[in-house]
């Protein structure tokens, strides 16, 4: 089958997919006043349940000023002080977050995109946490200062970094929101890991809720924020529109595509803000929001803007509803019941047919061409590639853009790139800049273990440091090297080994440097298991938790999605939503254990190896002694897969089954990983980028990857131990905190569009 082919299916599916005009305005206008009566009643809903006593007719008699009720003063403050506040702020900041999450899915052209994207979130927790941490701010006033003030200051950034010889660029936007987050989080959990009250107080805000609305100061204060937020929205939906068609056409139709996305993100920073800084972090709103407003209004942006914002308002308030009955007499977290009800919501829509309609379906896999059949092969074009007309993949291999050139049939290099080494009747063949990349990073390895082992808070000359890992010397220099030291390294080396695998495995199979495990949401699932264990258990340490949490979030993942990309989008999205619901599943654990206990939690969710040693690393060694030959013995094919499947097929290789396998060895590595030492993504991302960048683009870095994800967490960890005197800083924490700046160096270069 050609292209054309393919183009022509593409037509006749979307044709069968969207309704005529007529139908689809009649459809559009039921579907709008079905949202606003919903609406309605959801509001009504909510000045009518709560506490105090007072249910609807009392509250009608209040809103009508029948029989007295406004001079009762319990109803005064019941209804007047509590639930109308209450419930315009939920609709607003549900207006808010749904009208900025279509924003951004249409301006970045990404239909995943959620109001984390600009670094708002993050900016906002920071400012929150340093006005509790540094000035003692204890009051909601303050808070809305500092998450307003954060949020700001981080989206004036990323636009200041993102207009950077790029023009604000969708991929750059999406890139300095990614890594200027990653950062801005980063330094809050060291604010937060150092300070068990900022942590107590932190902790309660960031689960995001309406219980702390009183009266209308804070309403009042930021409604003419939210009121320019909504006007810019509205104003620019008409360029963004034109923007839809491309660049080229938008300056031809006279609109700037640069000043349209700075006024984009301007009035998303504007609404997101103020939405933060009223109930705190709700994240998922925005994505959801958008997504269904792009189901229900097609490519219509103006109505989808505003429908997000009725779904918005709608969901927001329906769980502010629940939120106050389902765990009576305390309130559940807002976030958590937006979580259990949207991941259900978006995983109906990507199995029903209206993922046609919205141009999120893949005709041009495999599983129409016929190439590369079987489980493996049905993956999607986000984390496959697609083939160009000649034959050769758009995609690029794990660590660098640039196409395989120099190689031999199997991907193989030339005899000059490569060294020979012979003994008697064996030879083998390596290539030359991979071995002797490989070689210094294994020096850089020894050179990070010794550092570790004599780094640390208690003083210890080099020479006693080699004399107690031998075991002689003084014997509490022994007991502390032995006992802790050593065997924290050797956590620390093999988690930092299967991340780095785990990552090369995951960017080479998607074809795709940002491509981590996390993307089906194993990483999520990891952390819910363990620390579900851990409740069940009452012990902390169970490191099988890992990988069988992440198996788990994997097959629910695939079973769900029908397979492993029946549709371009599908396996995304819903790797969001199990995402989503692990990540309230955390929450929840944490939120209703003692301060200590989630003290504790929170720092290995932080990426933590304090307390880890042989015990827990013997099992995932053996585990790494049976997947690392398999990785080996897969990466030569992996070789193969960077041109189309039909090459691949020919030269004896089959693409479904080695994307399978792939599949399955990055998630068993990354749940053993995450078992030991917690939720620590960056490695991932970065390992096989920076072992890719020493070997050179002809082979897959799978050794390499290993070998620096050792050393990168062997090197947090000794940062983390000494950074500060007393106070231990997570390893998950410093990779963050280093990981946002290599990551806008790495990917906003200048041929960052052609590496990405």
């Amino acid at each position: 089958m050609t292209l054309s082919h393919v183009d022509t299916a593409a037509e006749t599916v979307d044709d069968q997919a969207v309704p005529r005009p007529s139908q689809g305005r009649r459809a559009l206008l039921t579907a709008s006043a079905s949202l606003l009566a919903a609406v309605l009643v959801l509001a009504a809903l909510s000045l009518s349940v709560g506490a105090g006593e007072v249910g609807p007719g009392d509250v009608l008699d209040y809103l009508l000023g029948r029989n007295g009720a406004r001079d009762d003063s319990r109803l005064s403050l019941v209804v007047g002080d509590l639930r109308i506040p209450r419930t315009l702020t939920a609709l607003l900041v549900g207006a808010a977050l749904g009208t900025s999450g279509s924003l951004l899915q249409a301006v970045t052209r990404n239909p995943l995109a959620e109001t984390g994207l600009l670094g708002v979130n993050a900016g906002a927790s920071l400012g929150v946490v340093t006005g509790i941490a540094f000035l003692g701010v204890s009051s909601g006033f303050g808070h809305l200062l500092g998450a307003f003030g954060g949020a700001v200051v981080a989206s004036a950034l990323v636009l200041l970094i993102a207009g950077r010889r790029g023009g604000g660029s969708p991929m750059r936007l999406v890139l300095a929101g990614s890594a200027l987050g990653a950062t801005f989080g980063g330094i809050t959990s060291v604010i937060v890991v150092n300070s068990a009250e900022t942590y107590d107080r932190f902790r309660s805000w960031v689960l995001g809720s309406l219980a702390g609305v009183e009266g209308y100061d804070k309403l009042t204060g930021l409604l003419p924020v939210l009121a320019t937020g909504f006007v810019v929205a509205l104003l620019v939906a008409r360029p963004l529109s034109a923007l839809a068609l491309g660049d080229d056409l938008a300056r031809g139709l006279g609109h700037r595509p640069a000043t349209i996305r700075t006024v984009v993100a301007v009035a998303v920073t504007l609404l997101t803000a103020s939405s933060v800084a009223l109930v705190g972090p709700v994240s998922f709103l925005g994505l959801l929001a958008g997504f269904l407003a792009r189901a229900v209004a097609g490519p219509r942006l103006t109505a989808q803007i505003a429908l997000a914002g009725l779904i918005g308002a709608g969901v927001l308030t329906g769980a502010d509803v629940l939120a106050r009955v389902v765990s009576r007499p305390f309130e559940a977290p807002v976030s958590v019941i937006i979580a259990l009800i949207g991941a259900p919501v978006l995983i109906g829509i990507v199995r029903s047919r209206r993922l046609g309609a919205m141009g999120m379906t893949d005709p041009a896999t495999e599983e129409n061409t016929g190439a590369g059949r079987g489980f493996g092969a049905r993956l999607p074009a986000a984390w496959r590639g697609r083939a160009g007309a000649n034959g050769r993949t758009g995609g690029t291999g794990p660590a660098d853009g640039r196409p395989a050139v120099a190689a031999g049939p199997a991907g193989r290099p030339e005899r000059g790139e490569s060294l020979v080494l012979r003994h008697r009747t064996l030879s083998v063949l390596l290539p030359r800049r991979a071995t002797l990349a490989a070689l210094a990073l294994a020096a850089l390895l020894v050179a990070a273990v010794v550092l570790s082992a004599y780094a640390g808070q208690s003083e210890m000359s080099l020479n006693r440091t080699f004399h107690a890992v031998l075991g002689s010397g003084d014997r509490f220099d022994v007991l502390l090297v032995q006992k802790f030291r050593l065997g924290r390294i050797v956590a620390g080396l093999t988690a930092g080994a299967a991340l780095g695998l785990a990552g090369c495995l995951t960017q080479t199979l998607a074809r795709n440097r940002l491509a981590t495990p996390e993307l089906l949401g194993v990483n999520d699932g990891a952390t819910a298991a363990v620390l579900i264990s851990t409740t069940l258990t009452g012990t902390f340490g169970a490191w099988w938790a890992g990988p069988v949490g992440a198996l788990a979030a994997v097959l629910v993942v695939t079973t769900v999605s029908g397979g492993l990309g029946q549709r371009g989008y599908r396996v995304l999205v819903v790797g969001l939503a199990m995402s989503a619901l692990a990540s309230a599943v955390t929450q929840v654990v944490l939120s209703r254990r003692s301060l200590n206990s989630a003290s504790s939690l929170y720092v290995w969710t932080s990426g933590s190896l304090n307390g880890r040693g042989y015990s827990v690393a013997v099992p995932v060694l053996l585990g790494l002694a049976v997947l690392v030959p398999l990785a080996l013995v897969v990466a030569r094919q992996l070789n193969v897969l960077r041109f189309d499947d039909s090459t691949a097929s020919s030269l004896g290789v089959a693409p479904g089954r080695v994307r399978l396998v792939c599949l399955l060895l990055a998630v068993g590595l990354a749940g053993l990983a995450v078992g030991i030492c917690g939720p620590v993504g960056f490695v991932a991302l970065a390992s096989p980028v920076i072992a890719g960048r020493l070997a050179g683009p002809l082979r897959v870095p799978v050794v390499g990857s290993m070998l620096t994800g050792a050393v990168l967490i062997v090197l947090a960890d000794t940062v983390g131990r000494i950074v500060f005197d007393g106070v231990e800083v997570p390893v998950g924490i410093v990779t963050t905190v280093l990981g946002g700046p290599f990551l806008l160096r790495v990917l906003l270069g200048r041929s960052a569009a052609a590496r990405v």
